[in-house]
């Protein structure tokens, strides 16, 4: 699995991750909630080999990804879909994804793509057309099939409702879940919308303030409330 433990961090001087663990297992999604300001990003950016860690361990399969660069953490089989719907406006989609490729041959990328457009085939009719040119919804199938090259063994998702429409975000729930279902791959969905969290995830954390204050099932969350309640009003 994907083990985080005590993980500490900083940012412009300023600790904003305190000793945090969190595991991701094969073939489940993990949300982890928490407000504006809680570390979230942070924690999958130290994941991701983008900002170097005070302390702490992070381990994909017992494999350690400390110290690593964003490269290597990918080589690893760790993939990040930041936030923002971040693809290259000037490039084609399909020059998008062979950019995403480059560490595969030829061959291999081109069975590669055919794999990634078949889970998302919406990005077909589009494989000419500037990434600038993309809806939102559109841009987050890119950067989630950018990802998908990588082959990961774990996926970090930095919130995918981001301004999209409850039918896109629908659509891109059914895509998460077939990733899960057909490769086994673990997955981090880190959000604010807790309903689309809680209701894709098995497992469940809530970061406050850079600390892990709640871990459990999903279905625990549902039931209670009063738990993300209460760690929202701390912040």
């Amino acid at each position: 699995m994907l083990t985080i433990e005590k993980l500490m961090l900083e940012r412009g001087g300023k600790a904003v991750l305190h000793g945090v663990d969190l595991q991701v297992r094969p073939g489940e999604i993990t949300a982890l909630v928490g407000a504006n300001g809680a570390g979230k990003s942070s924690l999958v950016m130290a994941i991701a080999g983008e900002l170097p860690r005070l302390s702490g361990t992070i381990r994909a399969d017992g494999r350690n990804l400390a110290g690593l660069r964003p490269e290597a953490v990918r080589a690893a089989g760790v993939a990040v879909i930041p936030e923002g719907h971040r693809v290259l406006g000037d490039l084609s989609v399909m020059d998008n994804l062979r950019v995403a490729a480059t560490h595969l041959s030829a061959r291999q990328a081109h069975a590669a793509i055919e794999r990634v457009l078949d889970i998302l085939p919406e990005l077909t009719p589009k494989l000419d057309s500037a990434g600038r040119a993309l809806s939102g919804g559109q841009k987050q199938m890119v950067c989630i099939a950018q990802a998908l090259l990588a082959e990961p063994r774990y996926l970090l998702i930095d919130e995918l409702s981001l301004g999209l429409a409850p039918t896109i975000l629908k659509r891109l729930a059914g895509v998460i879940r077939d990733i899960v279902e057909r490769q086994r791959t673990g997955i981090l969905l880190v959000e604010q919308f807790t309903t689309l969290a809680l209701d894709l995830s098995t497992q469940a954390s809530i970061l406050v303030r850079g600390k892990m204050a709640w871990s459990g099932l999903s279905r625990e969350l549902i039931e209670r409330p009063d738990i993300l309640r209460s760690s929202y009003l701390v912040q």
